[in-house]
């Protein structure tokens, strides 16, 4: 299936597009600002495809800004969409804004409207998905989430500001994206009202500072609540690449030496893996898996690269100075054998590998 989506660059685009194409299989084209700027050029981009998800908004501005631009977005895709031969299914990234009478959501149901309208000249399947409070890795600060903001708070030392014990519903960006490709596969029309999972500010705020007292000290919390590994993997997001390496505490008698590689509130899998000169491991990613790597005998470079960047973080590694490095989310990696003699690595992921579903897609890094 081949997906065009606007607003591919922004938060839920960048989880969406990888979601789509890593774990569903299908053909993504992004559409970013600079085509929406020549209707041209954006018919161009959508023709031949089978569906369109329109992410594309304006949340930030004044409120004439706010108001205009969603309009405007969506009336310059229903101009592109005409001009086109084909008419595909249209999905269209609404909130549930819409429902509490603010100039964003008066906007974005107005954009829906448009759309809506669009489709149906077309006689084409139309969804409007009204999202809850979505959050995910790399979200920005004091931007629009809240759960980002807590993260770079608290990863930097602060206090985060709780302002009412407000009740809500929270939803990962990948949960959200899955949602889209659901109703693509099925061809599902009209309007859709995922479910977050209910919780409060004030206790997402107590679970993320639980996080980072016990990640300081290199502990893996206990991941099994709900919301538990996604809110982790967020706060994991914020604090990378500067707690990277996190030397090991050496205890040594007579006998040798002892080194504590994991400590976790839930048992995960430990493995270990022989590399000989020259050759390197990996290069893939994962969607959830915490997953922490460290050298013991041998050197060894290990290679970091965020999806979408093409600026890659090396961590050159000794088994004679041992230290970990967690895997980011979202980021391809590998480890190569840099050393003249083989290689000895300690892995450990907090979930047991299931050949089923892996949570491992193929990506040099």
């Amino acid at each position: 299936m081949r997906v065009a989506v606007t607003g591919a660059h922004g938060q839920l685009g960048f989880f969406l597009v990888a979601r789509l194409r890593y774990h569903h299989g299908m053909n993504i084209v992004p559409i970013d600002r600079s085509v929406f700027s020549d209707t041209e050029a954006l018919s161009a981009a959508l023709d031949g495809c089978d569906a369109v998800v329109h992410l594309a908004g304006v949340n930030r501005g004044s409120d004439e800004d706010v108001a205009e631009g969603n309009r405007r977005l969506a009336e310059t895709l229903a101009k592109a969409l005409r001009a086109n031969a084909r008419s595909p299914a249209l999905l269209y990234a609404s909130s549930i804004q819409r429902d509490r009478g603010t100039v964003y959501g008066q906007s974005k149901a107005a954009a829906a409207d448009i759309l809506a309208e669009c489709a149906r000249t077309l006689s084409a399947p139309f969804s409007e998905i009204v999202l809850p409070n979505l959050f995910g890795e790399f979200t920005r600060p004091f931007y629009n989430s809240f759960v980002g903001t807590f993260c770079h708070q608290i990863g930097n030392g602060e206090e985060p500001t709780v302002k009412g014990d407000a009740e809500l519903e929270l939803m990962h960006y990948w949960e959200a994206a899955d949602v889209f490709a659901d109703i693509l596969k099925r061809g599902e029309e009209g309007e859709v009202r995922p479910r977050g999972l209910v919780t409060s500010v004030g206790q997402v705020a107590a679970t993320l500072k639980e996080f980072a007292a016990e990640y300081a000290t290199g502990v893996i919390p206990d991941l099994r609540p709900p919301l538990a590994l996604d809110l982790f993997n967020t706060y994991r997001s914020a604090v990378f690449a500067s707690m990277f390496p996190f030397a090991l505490t050496r205890h040594a008698d007579q006998r040798g030496s002892f080194f504590e590689c994991v400590r976790s509130f839930n048992s995960g899998q430990t493995s270990f893996s022989t590399t000989v000169p020259g050759i390197t491991r990996g290069n893939h990613f994962h969607f959830h898996k915490v997953e922490r790597f460290l050298v013991i005998s041998g050197q060894a470079r290990i290679s970091i690269r965020k999806l979408g960047s093409n600026k890659p973080i090396h961590y050159d590694v000794d088994g004679d100075r041992p230290a970990f490095i967690d895997m980011p989310t979202l980021h391809t990696h590998s480890i190569t054998n840099t050393g003249s003699s083989e290689l000895l690595t300690i892995f450990w992921s907090h979930d047991l590998f299931n050949p089923e579903t892996p949570d491992t897609y193929l990506e040099a890094v």
